[in-house]
């Protein structure tokens, strides 16, 4: 599969999969980390917040990643990733769009993060993700949704 970069050549926020291999879902997907305790949150703190049900949510250990992320992606757990009409949107990038997609207070906040450069953005964003276990723990296992999430989830 080739991977190309929406953004660019010195970009690598962004990458898209073929048409063929990435079928649409409909709706924005967010991978994240199954074992990873700050990534749980994440998904917690994305529950709370998201009222109209905008985003699908998959652990990047679960089948429908195995289909729908690129094998370059997938392997390389130390990202979130966006998917949105056949564009797997890494790392702030993809925080970025998440949080302008909630809408309200937290579109703006997406919006004043974009402002920042990339390169910038991503810095933290891979410090961050350096850390997480250490700071937040791992787990055994992957998150499992609660009967009321479950219609959220795709694995």
């Amino acid at each position: 599969m080739t991977l190309t970069s929406s953004d660019g050549p010195a970009n690598d926020s962004a990458v898209t999969a073929s048409p063929t291999t990435v079928p649409p879902v409909g709706k924005p997907v967010v991978f994240f980390d199954g074992v990873c305790g700050f990534c749980n949150h994440t998904v917690n703190w994305i529950l709370r917040r998201d009222t109209r049900g905008t985003f699908l949510l998959s652990p990047l250990q679960g089948n429908h990643a195995q289909r729908l992320v690129p094998a370059a992606i997938r392997e390389n757990l130390s990202s979130v990733v966006l998917l949105i009409d056949g564009h797997c949107y890494l790392r702030s990038t993809a925080v970025c769009r998440i949080l302008m997609l909630l809408g309200g207070v937290w579109r703006m906040l997406g919006i004043l993060l974009w402002l920042i450069p990339a390169p910038i953005r991503d810095l933290g964003y891979r410090i961050i993700a350096r850390f997480r276990y250490r700071l937040f723990g791992r787990r055994e296992a992957c998150r499992m949704p609660t009967p009321s999430e479950r219609s959220r989830f795709l694995d």
